[in-house]
């Protein structure tokens, strides 16, 4: 990942100017859509292109907040405007949404999106609706009309209705914001992108591989999402229950102030004198319908009144002296007698002695009422009726809910406003900044080399973020950290190549000091380390025990052959440089070379408090003369139970011992020595090894070139000549072989 270099004060001047630019266009551009569709009388509104192409270009953040804007502007001379803020901003996040997935590239996916969320904002703008307005949803009163004619319920033609003006809408507003994307420059959304960077910008790659990095339980931009979301849910839960409440004891509180002035007003129009005559004679009474009318006027002037009546209450029932007719029920005659509602009845005494009683509660057949009694006396202080009201708490739980809907529209839209608005933040002062700390040593710990080390320091420090927090100071701590880690690292690279090179020298020079008391073995060590070196590489080249020969075997192997005949220290130089046969006890001796070369290497391991090249030294030393059929020393085991780095040690051990000099005899041509491993192959030697070796023979030959071993003119002269004038016997893989 590679920052984008840091801009100038012009260019940062630059970078905040056309976002902003880019965000008022997008605002006009909505207000422009909603000023030529009130023009032209339609029910569509297409407020919300402007919204759109935001976020096909610039993802959620401006989308969201073009959206919330231009309604906000709107509503200062179309107040309902802001209640649907939340449909805006609907819109402009589910087409971020489904932009960010690709969903607009084909004409399958567009139409699933587009769909998708006319739907959604379908279904969000007839709940707001109906909560708003009910059935007087201007937008819509048509088209709803239109659905009940023909059965709809009346909740499934407010969806109906709504789907089909502002379903449409969105469909046509979609539409027309893919058509204006296509006409914008390539790089439009890149140079319009709206960061608040606090560290050096990065390209749009570079963002979306520091976006999202993995995480073992949830990321901190879903923790910040959730902590936000769970206080705003929680301030919107508590002002609303607060708001509700508040609203509900107000609205009572006024209803009853309502009440307690009709009542006022009633009481002063009925005469009392004449209450026992509007009994018996009813609508004959003078004056009787003059009051009737005035109960029914005030009735009609306010909506939350459902019933006015006037009552005596007697022994056997409410005997009716007004009850005038409404618009749904027909009134009881003068004179009826209707049954105490069971509400009453716990208040029954009071209202037969004429006293002032509290405001019943009812739910029945006529809705959920709050009836209000007045007392009436005449001029004797005897109660002669009762005024009663019903306040329809219908209409004022109505009013609540419509007040509770306008409370979460505006916060719906509020709310999704804070949270990008939030999560924009703490993206460009939190989440970059940590994500691409953590992307780059991430790289930096994986690096294998230190040059690949200091490239992602540069990286590091290219990154300049200047967040001014805790961040700042975590940035500055990896930064310093990571230079000195690179630094310590090449110090003890180099170091460790120091140590190395004098270990390999101190253990050649070991093994130098072993073999010089051989006065012929001249370079041996070297010499089998390659050979060793060569077979593993054609073993593996050929795909043979590459299980086994791991790149540490390998290296372990090439490290420790030179010390396979460490023993050898422990042998007389009488019998080590003995030119003739050996006796039995003399070869005795010479084979406890591979045990006590086992046993001194087994005391360095010791002293080592890690595994080491030495354990595979310690094979090599005391296996490389076992043979693969049997039959070798000091064990006698036999096919893989014999180490692999010993089996290769025995090919490159007697291929040495034939063709080079020794005190018992003469190097051996090559082609002879070829056949002695290619005839001990399946008995003295792995299979496998030997025909690898023998594959690798030129390979060999330069070692052997080298060194001078098995291929002077004068010996293949020597054995052409031979070769012609007899048969040529192999030597023995016997006694003198075995001295190596």
């Amino acid at each position: 990942m590679s920052p984008v270099t840091a801009p100038d004060a012009k260019a940062r001047s630059q970078r905040f100017l056309a976002p902003l630019a880019s965000l008022v266009a997008f605002i006009v551009l909505n207000l422009i859509g909603d000023a030529l569709a009130r023009a032209s009388g339609t029910n569509f509104h297409l407020d919300t292109i402007g919204t759109s192409v935001a976020a096909l270009t610039g993802g959620f953040f401006p989308a969201i907040v073009c959206g919330y804007l231009s309604n906000l502007i709107i509503s200062l001379f179309d107040e309902s405007a802001l209640y649907f803020a939340a449909i805006n901003v609907l819109v402009g996040g589910g087409v971020a949404f489904f932009a960010q997935r690709g969903s607009f590239k084909t004409p399958l996916k567009t139409t699933v999106a587009i769909l998708t969320i006319a739907l959604l904002t379908t279904c969000v703008t007839a709940l707001i609706s109906w909560f708003l307005y009910g059935m007087a949803d201007l937008s819509t009163g048509d088209s709803m009309q239109d659905f009940l004619s023909r059965g709809f319920s009346t909740l499934s033609s407010q969806f109906l209705a709504t789907l089909r003006v502002n379903g449409l809408d969105k469909v046509v507003t979609i539409l027309i914001a893919l058509l204006i994307t296509r006409f914008l420059p390539e790089d439009f959304s890149e140079r319009c992108h709206m960061g608040f960077w606090q560290q050096t910008p990065l390209g749009k790659e570079q963002r979306e591989a520091v976006q999202y990095l993995d995480t073992r339980v949830a990321s901190l931009r879903a923790k910040i999402f959730s902590i936000v979301a769970a206080v705003l849910v929680t301030v919107v839960a508590v002002n609303t229950y607060v708001s509700f409440t508040t609203y509900n004891n107000s609205m009572t509180t006024e209803e009853t102030v309502l009440a307690n002035g009709i009542l006022d007003y009633l009481q002063g129009e009925i005469n009392t004198e004449m209450v026992d005559t509007y009994l018996r004679k009813g609508y004959d009474a003078p004056g009787y319908f003059a009051i009737e009318s005035k109960i029914s006027s005030v009735e009609e002037s306010f909506p939350s009144v459902a019933f006015i009546y006037v009552y005596t209450m007697e022994e056997d029932g409410c005997h009716v002296v007004f009850d005038p007719d409404t618009v749904e029920w027909e009134g009881d005659e003068p004179g009826t007698i209707v049954a105490y509602d069971d509400a009453m009845l716990p208040h029954l005494d009071d209202l037969l002695a004429g006293k002032q009683v509290d405001p019943v509660m009812t739910r029945d057949e006529y809705g959920w009422l709050l009836t209000f009694y007045r007392p009436i006396y005449n001029r004797r202080g005897r109660c002669v009726c009762y005024v009663c009201i019903d306040i329809s708490m219908d209409h004022v739980v109505n009013g609540g809910y419509r007040f509770v809907t306008r409370v979460l529209a505006l916060f719906g839209a509020f709310f999704i406003l804070v949270c990008v608005l939030v999560l924009w933040l703490a993206e460009y002062a939190v989440l970059i900044p940590l994500n691409s700390i953590t992307y780059v040593m991430g790289h930096f710990a994986s690096e294998a080399d230190n040059l690949g080390r200091q490239e992602n320091v540069r990286l590091l420090d290219d990154l300049k973020i200047h967040t001014g927090d805790e961040v700042e100071l975590l940035y500055q701590a990896v930064d310093m950290t990571a230079r000195d880690m690179v630094d310590y690292i090449d110090m003890t690279e180099k170091q460790n190549e120091t140590i190395s090179s004098m270990q390999e020298n101190l253990i050649m020079v070991m093994a130098d000091l072993v073999e010089s008391r051989d006065k012929y073995t001249g370079d041996h060590v070297r010499k089998t380390a390659r050979y060793c070196e060569i077979i593993m590489d054609e073993l593996i080249r050929e795909g043979i025990y590459t299980d086994q020969l791991t790149e540490e075997f390998v290296s372990n192997v090439s490290h420790s052959a030179p010390l396979h005949d460490i023993g050898k220290i422990h042998v007389p130089d009488a019998i080590l440089n003995k030119p003739g046969r050996l006796t039995a006890e003399e070869f005795e001796i010479m084979k406890s070379h591979t045990t006590a070369g086992y046993e001194i290497l087994e005391q360095a391991v010791k002293a080592v408090s890690e595994p080491t090249y030495l354990d595979e030294a310690k094979n090599l030393a005391e296996y490389h003369h076992e043979k693969w059929a049997g039959g070798g020393y000091p064990t006698g085991i036999s096919g893989e139970d014999i180490p692999l780095s010993a089996r290769i040690m025995a090919v490159a051990d007697v291929f040495d011992a034939l063709v080079s000099k020794r005190s018992y005899k003469d190097g051996f041509p090559l082609e002879k020595a070829y056949a002695i491993i290619e005839e001990g192959a399946g008995t003295h030697f792995d299979p496998q090894i030997a025909r690898a070796f023998l594959n690798a023979r030129d390979k060999a030959e330069e070692v052997c070139r080298a060194y001078g071993d098995g291929q002077t003119d004068k010996i293949r002269a020597k054995a052409r000549k031979d070769s012609s004038s007899r048969k040529e016997t192999p030597p023995s893989l016997g006694n003198k072989k075995e001295r190596t």
